[in-house]
């Protein structure tokens, strides 16, 4: 009864992954629908969902539209949502997204956010783990002694692992014989992980709005952040200017003293 493959090359990484796997798109008939039900008319000259949605909030908050529609573009109606810090409207912007090559590290300080980020993540109690991934911290990556200390302790724990997970196995198989073969993996698996390091890669299926990932990037890509969440949230910043220029275009990548890179803006809790 296996449990636990054969342990396989790990593979030991250094750079994270985000995956935009859902995005927003705005219903322009019913926008019209609610337009012409309060006699008024408007349009934008952005075609990305979030975008529109957000101006749309912010506009019904004052009726804004037609002849008080003021600001004609998208980017100058959002820029002053931003400077005015009325934050509330950005919450209606919404992502789904997938990271990847984070360490259990990483997550530990994600999860904490909170206020507008949903999650959910890579169970260790149900995945085998003989076919983790590992991520080296770069201040261990660039010297050579370290670097071999570090992959031996890895090494070391990750053989562990899998060692317990078939000796757990048999055990459980002896002494709860009712048990399904799911809920044997589980106590053998949910057990053995105690010894995995927190170096161990994860994945972690996200959903967040536009205010709550700012204040993330805000937080975390700033210079006394740990430096593998600030590298997620420079990725995240990279990846969100892409995709909403208007709701994160104020902010300014700069290179830190150590060589890495951290993130600014005028515009902060917003």
């Amino acid at each position: 009864m296996l449990f636990c493959k054969e342990p396989v090359t790990m593979r030991i990484l250094r750079e994270p992954k985000i995956y935009v796997l859902g995005r927003q798109a705005a219903d322009p008939k019913e926008i019209a629908r609610f337009l012409e039900d309060q006699g008024t008319s408007w349009s934008t000259d952005t075609e990305i969902g979030a975008e529109a949605l957000c101006e749309v909030a912010g506009r019904v908050c004052y009726m804004s539209f037609g002849a008080k529609q003021g600001r004609k573009t998208n980017r100058d109606y959002l820029a002053n949502i931003i400077e005015s810090e009325h934050g509330s409207v950005l919450e209606h912007a919404v992502w789904n997204l997938l990271i990847t090559g984070v360490s259990r590290s990483f997550t530990h300080e994600f999860i904490r956010h909170r206020a507008g980020f949903g999650y959910s993540q890579l169970s260790q109690r149900y995945v085998d783990e003989s076919e983790a991934d590992f991520v080296e911290p770069e201040i261990i990556a660039g010297d050579p002694e370290l670097h071999a200390l570090w992959l031996h302790t890895v090494e070391a724990c990750h053989h562990s692992y899998c060692n317990l997970v078939e000796k757990l196995a048999r055990k459980v198989d002896r002494e709860y014989p009712s048990f399904t073969k799911t809920q044997k993996r589980k106590v053998a698996r949910q057990a053995a992980r105690s010894v995995l390091p927190n170096a161990t890669e994860t994945k972690v299926f996200v959903t967040a709005n536009a205010r709550a990932l700012r204040h993330f990037v805000e937080l975390r890509a700033s210079e006394g952040a740990e430096p593998e969440i600030r590298k997620v949230a420079v990725t995240m910043l990279r990846l969100m200017r892409k995709e909403a220029p208007n709701l994160f275009g104020d902010y300014e990548i700069f290179r830190l003293e150590d060589g890495s890179e951290g993130v600014r803006t005028e515009h902060r809790k917003v």
